[in-house]
Order: structure tokens, then sequence, then C-alpha cells
């Protein structure tokens, strides 16, 4: 029986929480204190529909302060322009695209919060009401874990061979890859290596905060297709309501529709580039000066990093300082590596 262990990672600017599927991370979420609450899904905000789009069949929202959504309507409950709504956020905005907002009545006064979105502990309780919640050195070192894994590329199956999972503008690509998959029956191995894909796929693509389309390119010919949409049924059945899955297709493809509900990880970590932003960078480098500080009581720590790096970190230390004592300092590099990151003792 698959078992899922919940963690709670918290550092100054950033609180971190992971859920495992069998010891594997499953989900990773994140807020940061800069996060704009009123885009954070589960939040309610009074909204002003700012324009409406029959053809669309879509409303536009003001959500104040200069925050936008937009919100699908029945064309038997088209909103007016300039009305007040009370709205819910159901997925969050993620690069190009608006937050996407449901209904939920009528709203009065200016655009603004109404009530927050649930905090990161709340989010982990939804996934296993029962299970303990992990905090300190195991829940920093499973976000880590958590992490690095959800900004890979190729990830390794059980039993052998690869799967690949690139995004792209129109959906989300998996290749599965045999490798060095052992057996003497073809048939039976490339079956095996689709179907222990299929639970990995589910569970990266929730690690990764990924939906819309996907299609996985299925290893071998001939598949069993009501046994693969079996599995695939079960692997991606937590991901409901929402998920829409078709038969195996005629170039031994398998399409998928999942609700996109949260930020890709992606997003929210690198930079358009695709290297890490320069306040994730700040995050890991003030994590491991809490380490050490935690650690090494009343030792002077100094950090040395690239200088958008430490521009990133400072007020973060000053926060750590307030909770561990005024014994760290930060020395910009102009020569440093960007992920280069250094912390020793004065």
């Amino acid at each position: 029986m698959s078992r899922r262990r919940l963690y709670l990672d918290s550092a100054p600017g950033e609180v971190r929480g992971v859920v495992t599927l069998d010891d594997q991370p499953e989900r990773l979420i994140i807020r940061r204190d800069d996060d704009d609450l009123r885009l954070v899904a589960g939040a309610r905000l009074v909204a002003r529909v700012a324009g409406v789009e029959p053809a669309l069949a879509t409303a536009f929202l003001d959500l104040g302060a200069g925050a936008e959504a937009i919100l699908p309507y029945k064309p038997d409950a088209r909103p007016r322009q300039g009305e007040a709504l009370e709205v819910e956020v159901r997925n969050e905005p993620r690069r190009g695209k608006l937050a996407v907002a449901r209904w939920l009545g009528p709203g009065e006064g200016p655009p603004r919060l109404v009530a927050r979105p649930p905090d990161v502990e709340a989010e982990l309780r939804a996934h296993e009401r029962e299970a303990e919640i992990v905090t300190g050195r195991p829940a920093r070192e499973i976000a880590d874990e958590a992490e690095a894994e959800a900004l890979e590329t190729v990830h390794a199956l059980p039993g052998g061979g690869s799967l690949a999972i690139e995004p792209t503008r129109a959906l989300v690509a998996v290749d599965i890859d045999l490798g060095e998959r052992k057996g003497a029956d073809a048939k039976r191995v490339t079956r095996q290596a689709n179907l222990a894909a299929l639970g990995v796929t589910a569970r990266l693509l929730r690690l990764k905060g990924l939906g819309g389309i996907v299609v996985i390119d299925l290893v071998g010919r001939g598949h069993d297709g009501a046994a693969l949409l079996a599995a695939a049924r079960a692997a991606f059945g937590p991901d409901n309501p929402g998920v829409a899955i078709g038969p195996v297709g005629r170039f031994g493809t398998m399409e998928l529709s999942l609700p996109r509900r949260t930020r890709p990880l992606a997003e929210r970590l690198l930079r358009d580039d695709g290297a890490l932003s320069d306040r994730t960078l700040a995050q890991r480098l003030v994590r491991r000066l809490q380490t050490e500080g935690e650690a090494q009581r009343g030792a002077r720590l100094v950090a040395r990093c690239a200088p958008g790096v430490a521009q990133a970190a400072a007020p973060l230390l000053v926060r750590l300082g307030e909770a561990l004592g005024a014994r760290f300092s930060l020395e910009p590099d102009p020569a440093a590596v960007r992920e280069r990151l250094e912390v020793a003792a004065k």
C-alpha cells in the first residue's frame, strides 16, 4: 500500500513543504515572504469585472493593486462590466498566463483579499491528514532533494531505463527510454517499463507542478492498451477532479489532460534563461548559514557569493540575525560564479 509522509522546512524568507510517496518526493510546496497572496490557489477575493469577452466566455478581473485574473463563465451567467464579485483563485498564474478564478457569488466594495489561501502546513494536511509533519534537518534534506529532482529533465526508472519530461508552450512531452533494462522477453520488458513509467510520470508531474496536455511516448510496439489505461487511471487518480486520459494511439503515444492548479516549480526557481534565480540562490545560501549557525552556536559566519545573490540575500540575513544573533555577514565577490556559495567561520 502506498504511503505518504509530510515534511515542513522553514528558513528566513521561505517555507517549503514536501509530500513523499513511498519515500520519493511527490509534491513540493514553496511559499516566499514576497508572494502575492491574492494570486495563490485558494485565496478568496472581492474582484471587479474589468472587461467581458463573450466570444471566449471569459471575464477579466481586477483584483486590486495591479493583480489580474480571468473568470470563465457559463452562457447563462455572464457577469457585467464593473460588477463586484467574490471569487476564489483556482489556478495560479504561470508564464504568459493569468490566474484563473471561479465565481463564488456577488461581492461588495473595492477589490481586496477576503480570505488568505491555506498556508503550507494546511496544504500538507490536505494530502495526508493523519500523518505527522516532520521538521528540522530531515525536512530540510527532503526539501533539498525534492527541489533538485523537480529541476531535472531525465529521471531513472525502477528496474532500469529512464524517462525525460520536457514542457513546451503547447504541451508536456514525456519520453520513455528502455536503456539498459534487461530481460529475455522483449515484450514483457517493454510492458514492465511502460507500466513503471506511468507511476513515475504521475509523481514527477505533481512534483514539478506541470499539467495541461501531456503526451507520453511509450516504448515498444503492440501495447496492451487496456492494462496501460488502467495503470494510468490509478497513477493519475490523485490529480482528480479534472483528469482525462485517452487510449494508446496508433503511433504508440498516450495523451492526457491534467488540471493546472499551481505555478510550475521551474518558473518559481529559475530565470527565463533556465539558470537558478538570484532569489533561489539566496535562499540556498541563507539555509546553509542557518544550518551552520545552529550547529556552531556563537560562531561568526561569513558568506561569499556573486553580487546579485548577495543583494537578494541581504534582507534575509537581517531576519536570520534576529533569530540567531547578529553574527552573519556577506562578502560579494564580482569574480564568483553565480552558483558558487561559500560559508565559513571568521
